[in-house]
């Protein structure tokens, strides 16, 4: 157990939440973490409030900017935000309790606790929606594509409704890992059916308040009234002055993927309850900490709601949050025994690169330069370490399907010296050569091998993360050889009861969404259609025996192949009867 002075003290310091917690084992000056943060500490800007936590203790705690740039008031570390995906670790951490509490098993089918979530012939269990690796597919995916805007009134039976009509998975459960936040709300629901409480509740009397987590709790009303909370921001485009922001509206209602809300302060609490396990043993931290694995053996970096990671070399774990204009960090490293709080309320803050700014600071004396094995292989870590011929990328150049999942495609360009990739659904990314055929990324541990024959062209890749995935080159089709006319129609998805429009116009594909406008499609060959909505990217054509065009599957990053069928073109030339009434 941790003295109750601690807590005691925590208390008070808590009551001076204007200002800056220093601690005597910490020989960074305040004013140098401060100095990350100035952007921010000035009027009429929203930010973020900051904390870093040794041996348990809160050491450096402020607040940056204004909570609500309305009414100006201040962030302080006792503002309380919504710290979205940060969320997921606590949901995790409910399920692992009551799995060693015997009140359910992490290799529970899913049936056993929502038998309405829809028979896919395969099993899914409790352990896949803790690591990704259900198959699932995403509510916030689903809710736009079926026509709603991400800061309308999302509810948990919004979700639980989409999950119910779910009529096929993204791949096998447990053959491959896909962020999915239906899994955790379905979690939280667990809990909820498990306990015969509801979760927030359940969560507030077993987990925050034996912690002293005072400002913390599930937010599953979005009429509910917070004193103290943050709101989002992000910038308005092409403004400046007192119109430089706008509202970043959230109303979500759902819980256990996202809606925790909680401070700086207890967050660093939560961050001791990681070294002293003061709520649920160390077993439950253990099992926390375990990564998920693919059904083929890979290890995944993703364990309960929290992700493993290594900042100059040295180990941590921790998540990212971001809904609406809100943005949050949360990490520890174990060895070296400090956690870092970031959370932010305008959209384009970046709590990960302030929160390893500070990592670099407090643990300059725990990071070493990493120096190759004397008889490794030199892998270069910067595109100036290796000279790479820049006439071989067009050879390189293109679009990709990998083979596991068809629908997913990589996409590689040369912007000025930059070489750029992309995934589908994601936005694009930077990569750098290590030797003539092999590039790799800096912002996952990744990376891709084109496969050079020794005659024509590079048509086949391998994509190294957890594992080797290979692809092969999808070219487009000239567009004079593709009848544009054989796409035009209307098509409608029964799972979510929603309809698309391709029309022609002066000669160019649109797609257009009653709620969403429409957009240019570009087509990539006879068979698949791309679309720029990030809810809306690879479209691939379903036909019958004799070519014609039955309908669609659309795929994002995080949903796949989703049926829309094509209806018959008198569709919408069918009226009502007249009236028969007197």
């Amino acid at each position: 157990m941790k003295p109750v002075l601690s807590k005691l003290v925590l208390v008070i310091l808590a009551l001076t939440c204007s200002t800056t917690f220093s601690h005597a084992q910490s020989s960074v000056p305040p004013a140098q973490v401060d100095s990350l943060f100035k952007e921010w500490n000035k009027p009429g800007m929203p930010g973020a409030a900051v904390g870093v936590v040794h041996k348990g203790k809160l050491i450096y705690a402020k607040g940056f900017g204004e909570a609500d740039v309305e009414t100006g008031s201040k962030i302080t570390p006792e503002t309380i935000f919504h710290v979205a995906s940060v969320s997921k670790q606590f949901t995790a951490y409910a399920i692992v309790m009551l799995a060693q509490e015997a009140k359910l098993s992490l290799d529970d089918d899913i049936h056993k606790h929502i038998p309405e979530v829809p028979d896919f012939g395969k099993t899914i269990t409790l352990r896949h929606l803790i690591h990704h690796t259900s198959g699932l597919r995403d509510q916030w995916n689903l809710l736009v594509m079926a026509g709603w805007q991400l800061d309308d009134v999302i509810t948990k039976q919004h979700v639980l409704n989409l999950v119910t009509r779910q009529k096929e998975l993204n791949f096998e459960p447990g053959s491959a890992y896909a962020y999915c936040n239906t899994g955790y709300t379905l979690l939280a629901e667990v809990v909820a059916r498990v306990t015969k409480q509801p979760f927030a509740y359940w969560m507030e009397r077993n987990v925050f308040k034996p912690l002293g987590m005072k400002n913390t709790q599930f937010y599953d009303n979005q009429e509910g009234v917070v004193k103290g909370r943050a709101y989002s921001f992000h910038r308005t485009p092409g403004t400046l002055g007192p119109t430089m922001f706008s509202k970043s509206i959230l109303s979500y209602g759902n819980v256990g993927a996202t809606s925790l809300f909680t401070t700086v302060n207890d967050l660093a609490l939560w961050i001791g309850n990681f070294r002293v396990t003061e709520v649920g043993s160390k077993a439950t931290m253990t099992q926390m900490l375990e990564r998920g694995r693919l059904t083929k053996g890979d290890t995944l970096p993703y364990a309960s709601g929290l992700m493993h990671g290594q900042h100059k070399g040295l180990d941590y774990y921790g998540h990212d949050g971001a809904d609406a204009g809100f943005r949050s960090h949360l990490s520890y490293f174990p060895k070296e025994d400090y956690g870092f709080i970031v959370l932010s309320n305008q959209a384009e803050f970046n709590p990960p690169k302030k929160s390893f700014e500070m990592a670099d600071l407090y643990l300059t004396s725990s990071i070493k330069e990493e120096k190759p094995a004397a008889k490794a292989p030199v892998v270069a870590t910067s595109a100036a370490e290796f000279k790479f011929d820049s006439t071989l990328f067009k050879q390189y150049a293109g679009a990709y399907s990998l083979t596991e999942a068809p629908a997913l495609v990589m996409t590689f360009k040369k912007e000025g010296d930059k070489y750029l990739t992309q995934v589908t659904g994601q936005p694009w990314f930077e990569m750098f050569p290590s030797s003539d055929s092999t590039f790799f990324l800096k912002v996952v541990e990744a990376s891709i091998t084109f496969h050079r024959p020794k005659e024509g062209k590079v048509n086949r890749i391998t994509l190294k993360q957890n594992g080797d995935h290979p692809a092969t080159r999808v070219d487009p089709q000239a567009d004079a050889d593709i009848a544009r006319e054989q796409f035009v129609g209307k098509y409608y998805s029964p799972e979510l009861e929603t309809l698309y429009t391709i029309e022609l116009k002066n000669n160019v594909l649109k797609l257009i969404h009653v709620h969403h406008g429409e957009v240019d499609l570009k087509v990539m060959n006879k068979d698949r259609l791309n679309a720029p909505w990030w809810f809306v990217q690879n479209i691939d054509i379903v036909r019958d025996a004799a070519g014609k065009v039955l309908g669609l599957k659309m795929t994002n990053g995080r949903v796949a192949n989703l049926w829309f069928k094509r209806l018959p073109d008198d569709f919408t030339t069918v009226t009502a009867p007249p009236a028969t009434g007197k």
